[in-house]
């Protein structure tokens, strides 16, 4: 049982600071906006980025979420269990691979 703490322990730690990172992104690419010469950045391009940047937002909060209902880790389409290994590198995966294939 100790294991699994710590690995959600490990995990939570990982969507925290992506979570904080996500948000100053979202923050720094937005006074960007502001500026004459949009930071040095395409409009376009700069418009792209606050919008990856608010869905790494958005997509880490929903994973704080279900890690608060108990239900993290556990794929949305079929039910398993998302391998660690998964999270580990995606943290806010709602799918483990296959069910994300057939996506």
């Amino acid at each position: 049982m100790t294991h699994a703490l710590d690995r959600t322990d490990t995990l939570r730690e990982l969507l925290d600071r992506q979570f904080g990172e996500y948000t100053d992104q979202v923050t720094e690419l937005t006074l960007h906006t502001r500026q004459p010469d949009y930071g040095g950045h395409d409009p376009d391009t700069l418009r792209r980025l606050i919008e990856t940047a608010r869905q790494g937002v958005a997509d880490t909060a929903q994973a704080l979420k279900r890690m608060s209902e108990g239900t993290y880790g556990v794929c949305e389409r079929c039910g398993q269990d998302i391998p660690t290994a998964r999270l580990e590198i995606l943290p806010s995966a709602r799918f483990c691979v296959p069910c994300q294939q057939r996506r």
